[in-house]
């Protein structure tokens, strides 16, 4: 079992999915990941990993996990997040550059030989329901199926309270839009509707699709992941109910009756096509969906000599490890050679020959 602590998180990995466990002390640390606590991500739902060395602060590394279609709800709610705030992104110092490379092309390795993901995933990944959310502008509650509405707190217009509520079966809502907040100081969560798709004239303040959310306290965070519930329970329950369209299937036949959103018939037909043009990566064909991070990144010229004045007694010798040592040995003797790497006492040749020869042992 791997474990790396990162600015955001510490990210355990035991071959089979990733636990990770957000950072809740400290004023600077993303409000949306001290509500969100943690997340157990299966490898299935990972399409790849974007390991960047040298990208981040004070030339740390980044990484980023690159997820299936309608696996990741936080991205599917419209603005785009703060970097600090994305819940499937980790940075860290240099000196665990070697630690993070090396989960990174396990993690990748993994996410190749997974099958598909599972369609129920996405709800794993939020917040457990019931869910209830509090805002100046009203409340919010999400059960199973169903989405209730109440606009009975003191920013509520007249208009709002005078209607009181509004209650949505899930199976009706096609899409969900949150917005982080404006200059005004306000952000909001609209649930859009076969009905009301095309838009709407009236004002947020008076949109009975909308709850608005004011600056104080995490409402803006608050919004923002039940904007990421309603939409993973969405997709599950039109994953449930949906064809599952294989090569060599018959892809022309009609989905069941029933579905009257627009948007589902859409990407049912785009599914057809791709199954028509040929495999598609869901089907976890060999070397598909692996990184490619980092393959084509020469390390130095194959036949660069050592510096005279650079002694190699420094360097942690291969044959000094303990038989059959574990990966936590290796992992330290890893750090020690990259602040060696660091201080300038070995070149580029001799890091990355060393790195090798200890991660062959593993």
């Amino acid at each position: 079992m791997d474990e790396l602590r990162g600015d955001q998180a510490a990210w355990v990995f035991d071959g089979e999915s990733i636990s990770i466990r957000y950072e809740t002390k400290g004023w600077f640390k993303s409000p949306l990941l001290k509500l969100l606590g943690s997340v157990e991500l299966p490898v299935s739902a990972v399409q790849g990993v974007d390991f960047l060395p040298g990208a981040g602060r004070k030339k740390g590394w980044v990484m980023n996990l690159r997820m299936h279609d309608r696996m990741d709800p936080y991205a599917a709610v419209g603005a785009m997040l703060d970097e600090k705030s994305e819940p499937f992104r980790l940075t860290g110092p240099a000196k665990t550059e070697l630690v993070a490379e090396y989960l990174a092309d396990q993690i990748t390795f993994a996410a190749s030989q997974a099958g598909p993901p599972d369609p129920a995933t996405p709800t794993r990944l939020v917040p457990a329901l019931p869910l209830h959310i509090r805002t100046c502008e009203g409340t919010a509650r999400l059960e199973a199926g169903r989405l209730t509405l109440v606009w009975g707190g003191s920013y509520a217009s007249s208009y709002k309270k005078k209607k009181q509520r509004r209650e949505y079966d899930l199976a009706e809502i096609t899409g969900v839009e949150w917005m982080p907040l404006d200059d005004w100081g306000w952000g909001f969560v609209r649930f859009i509707t076969r009905k009301n798709a095309e838009g709407t004239s009236a004002k947020p303040k008076n949109d009975l699709n909308l709850l608005r959310a004011g600056e104080e306290g995490n409402e803006i965070h608050q919004v923002l992941l039940l904007a990421a519930a309603v939409t993973a329970h969405r997709w599950t329950l039109g994953g449930a109910t949906r064809p599952v369209l294989e090569s060599g299937a018959d892809d022309t036949e009609e989905a069941p009756p029933g579905f009257d959103d627009p948007e589902w018939w859409k990407e049912a037909a785009r599914n057809t096509m791709e199954v028509m043009r040929g495999p598609r990566l869901t089907l976890n064909l060999p070397g598909l969906g692996r990184a490619k991070v980092g393959e084509d990144d020469p390390k130095g010229p194959a036949g660069a000599q050592r510096p005279p004045e650079v002694e190699p007694a420094p360097a942690p010798a291969p044959d000094a490890a303990p038989a059959g040592a574990d990966t936590t040995w290796i992992f330290e003797q890893i750090e020690r050679l990259g602040d060696l790497h660091a201080k300038g006492l070995l070149t580029d040749e001799e890091f990355s020959a060393k790195k090798a020869e200890l991660l062959d042992r593993i």
